[in-house]
């Protein structure tokens, strides 16, 4: 017997036929003999109408924000989960399962007060883990928590991963099971290149970086959380048959495993290729190269919470004067270089250019770490298929190339057969 987090995303229970099959993964789980809690999203599409009807409403007089009241803009989107914990739980007990729905207050998942981005504080998993122990199946809706001005808080765009990895790791959980409309994490986006495998094992780190860097697959936040905890998570797919051979192996189920780096005996030096479009590339000429410069340009642009990722700095011949280049999401580009405009006397640049419309390609791989030439390979194959490069970062693990946007899927899948990742 062993304790599993079960979570359901919202292709997974876009309508009442999925929410019946996903009752079916989960009835399987308890016939086994495991106690079981669920997380789920709100059925898909259903938070976008939401956020819609809240954008719809008239703004506060005076108000900057987009938004009527953050704190109601979380009451309302957060009732898509209540919403589909209420069905499930429902499916479940005609099933003749013994289940109740959860929400996040009742648990209580504690946030801090930043609504609509709320990050998870503490969660008291005992009242939860006693249910589940007299054999009760908890149906949580994800997405949300807490705040300390008793107010309910929902977490951001796929917070329900993060619910669902923090829940496991509060009731200390064998288990977190990511159910998707996807069987697994790739080596690549297979639309892109339909010889992408799907991968068995990935270390916590490798999936940091796929899930940062482009891969759709996770949310960043819950693979933070799933590595701080050591909870071993599998992204498996809700759409295969709940009773085909396999489904209820408790070690090896079907699906990808995200895992500690330990756990995986054979290293590939990569792993996989991600790709994130719409980057946008900011650069200010002829700056005064001085002590202070960096933070002056990136502090106001950190303050308006504006993502910058890859960063290069060009110092003149004589030392006097550098460039500074950097990127940001394309729809980052206009408050972005209105942040810098207001900020133009104490940076000090003579003038600010940007483009848009670029990509941005990685390589990814534990493996890196102890292998040579594993950038240079990338260049050359690049270079033998005229994609110029804009710019470079690297760490650890992971090499990241800004390109030109129409060279994209030309450089995921030139990238994805030079380190020989078609291959079986």
């Amino acid at each position: 017997m062993a304790r599993i987090v079960m979570k359901f995303g919202g292709t997974s229970v876009a309508d009442l036929d999925r929410i019946k099959n996903v009752a079916r993964h989960v009835k399987r789980e308890v016939d086994a003999g495991h106690e079981v809690a669920v997380v789920v999203s709100a059925m898909s599409g259903k938070t976008n109408e939401l956020v819609g009807w809240v954008q719809g409403m008239p703004k506060v007089i005076g108000a900057n924000s987009p938004f009527y009241d953050a704190r109601e803009y979380d009451a309302v989107v957060a009732s898509g989960e209540q919403v589909t914990s209420g069905l499930l739980a429902i499916a479940l007990q005609a099933m003749d399962i013994n289940a109740r729905s959860w929400q996040g207050w009742q648990i209580p998942i504690r946030t801090d007060n930043a609504h609509g981005a709320a990050r998870i504080l503490e969660i008291d998993g005992s009242d939860i883990i006693k249910r589940m122990g007299e054999g009760q199946v908890a149906v949580i809706s994800g997405f949300q928590g807490l705040g300390p001005d008793n107010r309910l808080a929902t977490l951001g765009r796929g917070g329900s991963d993060t619910s669902a990895v923090a829940i496991a790791a509060a009731v200390k959980a064998d288990r977190c099971d990511i159910y998707t409309d996807v069987d697994g994490v790739y080596t690549t986006d297979p639309r892109i290149v339909p010889q992408a495998r799907r991968l068995k094992k990935i270390a916590f780190e490798e999936m940091l970086e796929m899930a940062s860097l482009g891969a759709k697959v996770l949310q960043v936040r819950s693979v933070e959380l799933a590595m701080v905890h050591k909870v071993r998570t599998f992204v498996r797919s809700s759409f295969e048959d709940p009773d085909a051979p396999g489904m209820g192996d408790l070690l090896n189920p079907p699906g990808t495993l995200i895992c500690d780096e330990d756990e995986i005996v054979e290293q590939e030096v990569v792993t996989g290729i991600a790709y994130a479009k719409d980057e946008a590339q900011i650069s200010l000429r002829r700056l005064a190269d001085r002590p202070g410069v960096s933070a002056a340009i990136f502090g106001p642009l950190a303050e308006s919470h504006i993502n910058v990722d890859m960063i290069v700095q060009n110092i003149s011949e004589d030392g006097s004067k550098t460039d500074m280049t950097f990127t940001v999401p394309s729809g980052d580009v206009e408050k972005a270089i209105k942040v810098l405009g207001d900020h133009k006397e104490k940076i000090g640049y003579d003038v600010v250019q940007n483009e848009s419309g670029l990509v941005k390609v990685s390589v990814i791989g534990i493996g890196m770490r102890s292998h040579a030439g594993v950038a240079a390979t990338a260049f050359r194959a690049l270079a033998e298929k005229g994609i110029n490069i804009k710019a470079i970062t690297t760490s650890e693990i992971k090499i990241s190339i800004l390109i030109d946007g129409p060279y994209a899927e030309l450089a995921v899948r030139t990238l994805h057969s030079c380190y020989g990742l078609d291959k079986n």
